[in-house]
């Protein structure tokens, strides 16, 4: 019953995106509407979201247990991070592809496809495990995983540790989730009409969000697929090494059964959005990020019924 259930979510999924991507090739859709959602997502609906949650499921003690849980994920992406810099030397990856690769490997989309896919599979309930892993790939990705695609292009003297990294980690979903923490920690009711706002809003995170993949699958140009060493290397990152790492490490570090499945499957989302647009930014080889995180994408919607199957 367990794996119907499971199976069950995946496919609610799987019809969503169905959704963007036929009402894409209606013509209904296009990419103004992508950056749209992208916009509606990030900015809006997720911080509503946390705010949401945050308030009506957690007190102080809930808090202050759940803070133990970030060894796991950040020990995880450390690790990551090092085996993907030695891959990327034994394969050999191309000049002005090595950060963006690097970056791939071992980052994941936990919050703009991570949250609404987990929503989806285990209910609201998950919300705390995805922000948990949240802030821990968050950090990595405007940290190391930025730092390594900017020495792809123009930046090649990046620095790390500036005000611009601190400014990227210092998203609207961070804010949100920070300002959730606070509101609970500081025990502070805010009136209900916000409440209820925040929650109509927290509410289109996930089929905007599933309309958007929708959009992006169907935006894919299969004439700039060529695959080679490296797009293996990376589809092993996402959807082999990552989740192996963080499953291992959870079972070391007793974590519980719940926010062991969320972890696993945070762990095993695509390539991050981000990837491309900070690619982009820096003059590096967007094209390349972008193929890799669509690619990913698609298959993540074979990958996720796989884990939920094993984890069932």
């Amino acid at each position: 019953m367990v794996i119907f259930n499971a199976l069950g979510s995946v496919f609610s999924i799987v019809l969503m995106i169905s959704a963007g991507y036929f009402l894409s090739h209606k013509g209904w859709f296009d990419e103004k509407t992508s950056k749209l959602f992208s916009k509606l997502v990030c900015n809006l609906a997720i911080p509503c979201l946390m705010i949401s949650q945050f308030t009506e499921s957690f007190d102080r003690d809930k808090l202050t247990n759940l803070s133990a849980g970030l060894f796991a994920p950040f020990t995880s992406m450390a690790i990551g991070y090092l085996i993907a810099v030695v891959i990327s030397k034994v394969i050999r990856v191309r000049k002005g592809r090595i950060g963006t690769f690097r970056s791939m490997f071992f980052v994941s989309n936990s919050i703009f496809i991570g949250l609404p896919v987990n929503m989806a599979l285990f209910g609201e309930k998950s919300i705390p495990s995805v922000l948990l892993y949240y802030i821990a790939n968050t950090t990595f990705f405007w940290t190391l995983g930025a730092y390594e695609i900017s020495r792809d292009g123009e930046s090649k003297n990046a620095n790390i540790f500036s005000l611009d990294t601190l400014k990227r980690i210092i998203s609207p979903p961070l804010i949100g989730f920070v300002l959730g923490v606070i509101l609970v920690v500081l025990n502070i009711h805010l009136p209900k009409f916000i409440l209820d706002t925040c929650k109509y809003f927290g509410n289109l995170t996930t089929p905007l969000a599933m309309l958007f993949i929708g959009i992006t699958i169907h935006s894919v140009d299969l004439k700039q697929f060529k695959f080679s060493i490296d797009m293996l290397a990376i589809l092993l990152g996402r959807f082999v090494v990552s989740p192996m790492l963080i499953f291992m490490l959870c079972n070391f570090s007793n974590t519980p059964l719940l926010t062991k499945e969320v972890f696993v499957i945070q762990a095993a989302m695509p390539v991050m959005t981000n990837t491309s647009i900070v690619s982009k930014c820096y003059n590096a080889d967007y094209e390349y990020a972008t193929v890799n995180t669509i690619i990913t994408t698609i298959l993540s919607l074979l990958v996720i019924p796989i884990y939920m199957l094993i984890l069932s």
